[in-house]
């Protein structure tokens, strides 16, 4: 095929323990699923899960044991950590039942939602997209992918962040209002899921604000740990 431009090479996420990549199609990204991360955003109960996605391009992965290294963004004064269980299908569907959906997760990650707090503030008092808060370039930290059928089911387990050793979010998978099935069924009845989707799940309370220098540690129980340094 001839193409007009050079093209660009798949989006890939490194498998632990293995030499092959895990091609990435779409990412999708859940808001606000854990309750007490829900209130500290100024909301309360159990509504329907709601969806935002970043390019693919926005993924800065860190191998196992490095440190990756995120460049503060530009325009912005505030920029936030959230740390997140991604999951990564190997197939899809519409309208997927909650049974069906269980069964599209190949594997699981560490990630970071990095966000541009003020920009996203801005853009939801004027009832704009979120994008420029939240899928900016690197925006999207990520460790290697493990495979569900060596690491199980993660439907509960610590999840963490820390930041310059001091720790900031603390909580467990089992806290999530929708948990992951649930939120793939309701995704795959707004958009066809395919293999090489990925879908970060949601953060607990505790988001905060990162600078130049800070590193954030992020863990979650069974996949190890994510180290991101923030450089200028």
């Amino acid at each position: 095929m001839e193409t007009i431009i050079p093209a660009l090479p798949v989006a890939a996420l490194a498998v632990a323990d293995s030499s092959a990549v895990f091609p990435v199609r779409r990412v999708y990204c859940v808001g606000r699923n854990y309750a007490e991360h829900a209130k500290e955003m100024g909301f309360t109960g159990r509504e329907d899960p709601f969806f935002f996605c970043k390019p693919a391009d926005a993924l800065l992965q860190a191998a196992d044991g490095e440190v990756a290294k995120l460049p503060y963004p530009p325009k912005t004064s505030n920029l936030h950590y959230e740390i997140e269980l991604v999951v990564a299908l190997d197939k899809g569907g519409r309208d997927l039942t909650v049974e069906q959906a269980a069964e599209c997760v190949w594997g699981y990650a560490i990630g970071l939602d990095m966000t541009r707090r003020d920009l996203q503030g801005d853009a939801k008092k004027q009832g704009r997209p979120w994008e420029v808060g939240k899928a900016f370039d690197h925006s999207a930290p990520i460790g290697p992918l493990h495979p569900r059928e060596k690491v199980g089911t993660l439907d509960s387990g610590a999840i963490t962040l820390s930041v310059n050793d001091e720790i900031r979010q603390s909580s467990d998978l089992s806290q999530m209002i929708w948990n992951i099935a649930e939120s793939i069924a309701y995704l795959s009845g707004l958009f066809e899921l395919k293999a090489g989707d990925i879908i970060f799940t949601g953060t607990p309370e505790g988001v905060g604000p990162v600078v130049v220098g800070d590193t954030m540690i992020g863990a979650i129980k069974g996949l190890g740990e994510l180290h991101v340094t923030v450089t200028e």
